[in-house]
């Protein structure tokens, strides 16, 4: 039986991979280990919460101590790694706390793993999942490919870019057995309503301004959140030890044009009439140092893995929609705060 250890399992990917993985291999232990800020939501996990293969436990992957006794106690074999601080607006304002979590917290993993496997690294892996933002800004044709020199512009993809290059200094320097991806830009259901997508869908729904950076002509590659844990599942199991693998949904949209195609979405699916909600765009000044274009090339993933997005955007985009106008609840507890109490309620007397 495999005994993996999921970080960052309840938040907006890491839930998605987690049931994912708790639901198609029963066979497997899941242990989701989760330090529960504010996008880390086990509300996200109810459906899975009392399965005899799930385990959650509140922690943080700066815990050095706290993680050398869950290695000791549970005796893991697999490490995904996708705890991290991700908003790049939060990573201007607080930097430290993105060096903290996805570079001193990635490390403390790697030193756990390596400890814990040093005798035997047979039948062991440690999976990191990173972002396309490490290899900067696209300024005008091309891809990012696995071999694109690193340029990050943000405190965000810089301390990703930190993350990414410790994994590999102990692949080399200590023959730890590691895999890296680096993901092109998440939609779905369950995102923290922060971003772009859920923040214009929460906005739309209460008739409040849609907030565009600049004049809203950055590209981004988008990939719905469900085929990103099918490609860490394949990776995961088909891919090669010491690789990188991007992962991309062949779909740039600038950011301006896919808020206009959501509002008239949102105008259909609310019965409003077309045109409403595109009135509520309102451009913002630009982030600072924003980065123009990304654009993954995930054709090696393709060719040598046999993974290829399932939905193409605009059925992505409507089932992101429906998802989020049928749990008011959930979106409701997320934006009163209401969420970070469940918790107490679930798991303490």
């Amino acid at each position: 039986m495999k005994r993996i250890l999921i970080t960052g399992g309840a938040g907006f990917i890491g839930s998605h991979v987690v049931r994912l993985f708790v639901n198609q291999y029963p066979d497997y232990q899941i242990f989701n280990l989760d330090k529960l800020t504010y996008a880390g939501n086990l509300e996200n996990l109810e459906d899975i919460q009392s399965l005899k293969n799930y385990t959650f436990i509140k922690g943080d992957i700066t815990d050095q101590g706290l993680l050398e006794k869950l290695f000791n106690e549970y005796q893991f074999d697999r490490v995904i790694h996708l705890a991290a601080e991700s908003h790049v607006d939060r990573s201007i304002t607080d930097p430290l706390a993105f060096v903290n979590t996805n570079i001193v917290g990635t490390v403390n993993l790697l030193n756990t793993a390596v400890a814990a496997w040093s005798n035997d690294f047979k039948n062991k892996l440690f999976y990191h999942i990173s972002t396309d933002e490490v290899y900067g800004s696209l300024e005008g044709e091309g891809f990012f490919l696995e071999d694109t020199p690193y340029d990050p512009q943000s405190p965000y993809s810089a301390s990703k870019a930190g993350s990414d290059h410790f994994v590999r200094a102990y692949a080399n320097t200590y023959k730890l057995p590691v895999v890296i991806s680096n993901c092109s830009n998440n939609y779905g259901p369950n995102q923290f309503p922060e971003k772009l997508l859920p923040l214009c869908i929460n906005n739309i729904k209460q008739n409040k301004p849609l907030p565009v950076y600049g004049k809203g002509e950055n590209i981004r590659d988008w990939l719905f959140v469900i085929d990103h844990a099918r490609a860490i599942d394949t990776i995961f199991h088909k891919g090669k030890v010491g690789q990188t693998y991007n992962i991309g949904g062949f779909n740039e949209w600038k950011n301006i044009d896919i808020v206009k195609l959501l509002c008239d979405l949102m105008d259909k699916k609310l019965g409003r009439t077309e045109g409403t909600s595109r009135k509520l765009i309102t451009f913002v000044k630009d982030r600072a140092g924003h980065d123009l274009r990304y654009a993954i090339d995930a054709s090696k993933l393709k060719s040598e893995l046999g993974w290829t997005p399932s939905l193409q955007f605009e059925e992505g985009l409507e089932k992101t929609v429906d998802w989020y106008i049928n749990n008011n609840e959930w979106l409701d507890h997320v934006t009163s705060g209401q969420y970070q109490k469940y918790y107490a309620k679930q798991y303490t007397s």
